[in-house]
């Protein structure tokens, strides 16, 4: 079951060539999400073909670099016919700066676009199989970070066992795994505890947007299976950051190690750090022991399932 995380804007708030403003995919199975929208996200979209079919955008805040994108991807999606609705997912008190963004060029749009303000610990989205919430982070403006938690899947039916104890191959094996008893011919029930094992759990991808370091966060990202923190900046610059409602590298890695998260992938790089990333990366693993990346716009990964 695909979930898959696309870096389109890992920069700080002033692009390089190499870098541009913030914005994240992720294609959960049939689900197309976008986490923020800086300038120039739609061809980031193309430069990297991750497809257009977005449902839902979850901006962490309202800073031009995390936003400005959004009035040339609405056009976009008008110029091609577009009927699917658009909802638009913000922190409470911005839908109406981002609605003058989304008819920024004197149009309304010929789809319907909603927009959604919430709060820490509102759930944003809710699916069948998992949902996407608020939590709390500590910037210059109003902001929140998102959470994507899948829920718990079904235990392992286990189809040997089932045989042995006299279930047909065929339609009781799905009533078992669904959590159904069933009956045999011989009048002995079967229920699913005997055959079907312990649920196991979801994949998790947590994402700041721009935040200090703060408890929330590890809260939020308790076991996570991805984190994506700012790290805007190196350890030697800890009063800018904290100046800046930003993080440093190390600061990301320490809620990291906090959370025990199973990977950190370190983005919002300011432009200073154009020719060497590296000493961030390094900071970041002189507190957490686990894998640690500093995202670049273009890199794609799988998030798989705990084992």
């Amino acid at each position: 079951m695909t979930l898959r995380v696309t870096f389109l804007g890992t920069s700080g708030a002033v692009p390089t060539t190499e870098r541009s403003p913030s914005s994240v995919f992720v294609r959960r199975e049939g689900d197309s999400l976008l986490f923020d929208a800086g300038e120039g996200t739609q061809r980031q979209m193309m430069r990297f073909g991750v497809g257009f079919d977005v449902s839902d955008i979850f901006v962490t805040h309202a800073h031009g670099d995390h936003v400005l994108g959004l009035p040339g991807l609405v056009q976009t999606w008008d110029f091609n016919g577009r009927d699917d609705p658009l909802t638009i997912h913000c922190p409470q008190g911005t839908a109406s700066n981002l609605d003058d963004l989304v008819h920024a060029v004197g149009s309304t749009p010929s789809f319907p676009v909603h927009l959604n303000e919430v709060s820490a610990g509102d759930v944003a989205v809710e699916r069948e199989e998992y949902e996407i919430r608020a939590f709390e982070v500590q910037h210059r403006t109003r902001a929140v970070g998102y959470v994507l938690d899948e829920f718990d899947r079904k235990g392992r039916f286990d189809r040997e066992h089932a045989e042995e104890l006299g279930v047909p191959v065929g339609p009781k094996f799905s009533t078992l795994h669904e959590g159904e008893p069933v009956e045999l011919e011989d009048g002995t029930v079967v229920e699913p505890e005997q055959v079907v094992g312990d649920p196991r759990p979801g994949r998790t991808v947590v994402y700041t947007g721009d935040t200090r370091p703060v408890d929330a966060t590890v809260e939020a990202a308790e076991d996570a299976d991805l984190l994506i923190h700012d790290a805007t900046f190196s350890d030697d610059m800890t009063d800018r950051a904290r100046t800046t409602g930003h993080s440093t590298a190390g600061e990301a890695g320490e809620i990291a190690d906090w959370a025990d998260v199973r990977r950190l992938a370190l983005t919002h790089i300011s432009s200073r750090y154009a020719g060497d990333v590296g000493m961030l990366k390094d900071q970041a693993e002189s507190v957490f022991s686990g894998e640690t990346f500093v995202a670049h716009d273009g890199y794609e990964l799988d998030v798989p399932f705990p084992e």
